[in-house]
């Protein structure tokens, strides 16, 4: 059986190859029936190229391995 691999390219310069890019926050918010602060840990994942540095989201991502899904569909 037949395969074909095709790869998410990077819109800048079409290289295939990225890098997780992690950042960590906190988010400070205050609640109703109290002066106390609360918090929410937050982690972004985004991904890097390796050759021009573009930095893309997971949904991003995500959006562009649709396109190709629905490419490959169109030709069948």
């Amino acid at each position: 059986m037949e395969y074909i691999r095709d790869y998410f390219l990077c819109d800048g310069c079409q290289n295939k190859d990225f890098k997780r890019i992690y950042t960590f926050s906190l988010r400070f918010h205050g609640i109703n029936f109290s002066d106390d602060l609360i918090y929410d840990s937050i982690t972004d994942e985004m991904y890097q190229c390796t050759t021009c540095h573009k930095i893309f989201t997971k949904d991003q991502i995500d959006e562009g391995l649709t396109v190709i899904k629905a490419k490959h569909k169109m030709k069948e």
